[in-house]
């Protein structure tokens, strides 16, 4: 019986140092599988160039990355963002099959607003990168209405684009492309932003290819002091991780008959000093079609007010929150979907927010709500500005005697659209984009005290004070 019993502890032994043995050897290959995907970031399957636009070609090195950015055509609406994939009867004009849904119908104050202006026939939620091409060539701003090529700047893969316009010079590329009708310079776009439009195709490492960030980053630094900043040999990995966000994310013009695509930041960032700028200049996007103001439309001014926020005090670049980095095996990526970080809490939040997922979208809707409260009050306040505007033209109003009106209704609108065009719903920059609408009711209230102080006849004055058209 001894004998058994030492048998049979032996045969334990045996196969639990066996077990052993085949878990240790599986969890040292593990590691070294994992340690060489670390060493190897990706396999070359082909060859890429500067000439290398078509991101399916980069997606044969990087599978991973073009497989989430191919994710970008999914369309999920959050409480205040985000597209409906709604259906869409295909025209020859138009082909799409689905499209999002119309801001301007959701809220009507935005085509009184921009009466005037081809933003008021059509204007819809944005989409993901993956629909930035379509939606630009398909809207009304375009079929309808006669635009530049500088409208394919953010819409389009251009880099390649502008080497060849230049020869070479993407500076002088995109003065032509600047030049060109929309229509004409659109037929030499293939793709939405790509790859190679952030990445240098040796390195990998980011890189602004956009002549006009390049302009617009320099004149700011200068703002503050730095002279000849160019941030492809003096930007930091994490600013870079902003930076290629900001060469489309921003607010901007067309200058002069060129139509050179220009930021204004060279007094700064903050909506005042783009303001002041725009007034230094004398520049303006339309005249009001009611009021005859001469007013500016804003664009998206996402890098702006991230500027202005907590996040980028504390040193979050866009790229952080919107393509947060995540491990594939022993690979730690960037996820190239990009889309709202309210989609992608876990990744997006936790890795500094210590808190449930719930507790992150609270934060997120509390700080939402209050802006867009907000938003409404001083909307609605410029509406009835532009009313008042509108009767007392009708009723003899002189563009003279309305220059002061005007002036009120030009910086309020600029300020109230600014914050209306940056996407976040005032999350960028809660503090920052509350103060803008303060300061864009305030104006409104002076344009207001301006209009009652305008005379010209009793009907003026009775038109103002009712609300209703004079009749004499």
């Amino acid at each position: 019986m001894p004998d058994l019993k030492l048998s049979k502890q032996l045969v334990w032994t045996i196969v639990i140092t066996a077990v052993l043995t085949i878990g240790v050897t599986a969890l040292l290959i593990n590691i070294f599988e994992h340690k060489q995907e670390a060493q190897n970031a990706f396999f070359r399957v082909v060859e890429i160039t500067d000439e290398t636009d078509d991101p399916a070609v980069w997606g044969r090195n990087f599978p991973l990355q073009y497989d989430a950015y191919k994710r970008t055509v999914d369309q999920t609406r959050t409480r205040y963002g985000g597209s409906e994939a709604l259906p869409h009867g295909p025209s020859q004009a138009d082909p799409r099959s689905v499209v999002s849904q119309s801001k301007i119908d959701e809220d009507t104050r935005l085509k009184v607003m921009w009466a005037g202006y081809p933003f008021s026939v059509d204007f819809r939620e944005e989409r993901g990168h993956a629909w930035m091409l379509d939606d630009q060539r398909y809207t009304k701003r375009v079929l309808d209405f006669k635009q530049p090529g500088t409208c394919l700047n953010c819409h389009a893969s251009t880099y390649n684009i502008m080497k060849k316009l230049g020869d070479g010079d993407i500076f002088k590329g995109f003065d032509k492309m600047n030049h060109m009708p929309y229509a004409e310079a659109s037929k030499l776009a293939k793709h939405p932003v790509s790859c190679i439009d952030c990445h240098d195709p040796k390195t990998m490492a980011l890189r602004v290819t956009r002549p006009a960030f390049l302009e617009g980053i320099k004149n700011y630094k200068a703002s503050q002091g730095v002279k000849d900043y160019n941030p492809n040999t003096m930007a930091s990995a994490q600013e870079m991780r902003s930076f290629v966000c900001g060469q489309c994310h921003v607010e901007y013009y067309f200058k002069g008959d060129e139509k050179r695509l220009t930021f204004p930041w060279s007094k700064g960032l903050k909506a005042e000093e783009m303001y002041a700028y725009y007034e230094e200049v004398k520049h303006k996007d339309f005249v009001h079609k009611e009021t005859g103001a001469p007013v500016l439309k804003a664009q998206h001014p996402e890098f702006e007010f991230w500027n202005q926020g907590i996040h980028a005090r504390s040193g979050v670049a866009c790229a952080d929150c919107h393509m947060p980095y995540k491990r594939e095996g022993g690979q730690k990526i960037s996820d190239h979907w990009v889309r709202s970080p309210i989609l992608n809490i876990n990744r997006a939040c936790q890795g500094c927010h210590r808190f449930s997922e719930q507790e992150m979208k609270d934060r997120v809707e509390q700080i939402q709500n209050r802006f867009h409260e907000a938003r409404n009050v001083a909307m609605d306040a410029l509406m009835d500005l532009i009313k008042d505007t509108k009767q007392a033209r009708e009723a003899g109003a002189t563009d003279d005697q309305l220059k002061e009106v005007w002036a009120a209704q030009r910086k309020a609108q600029f300020f109230i659209d600014l914050v209306e065009a940056e996407n976040s719903t005032g999350f960028h920059a809660p503090g920052e984009e509350l103060r803008v609408l303060t300061q864009a009711l305030d104006t409104i209230r002076k344009g207001q005290i301006a209009l009652r102080t305008i005379s010209p006849r009793p009907a003026v004055r009775a038109a103002v004070a009712t609300h209703k058209p004079a009749s004499d």
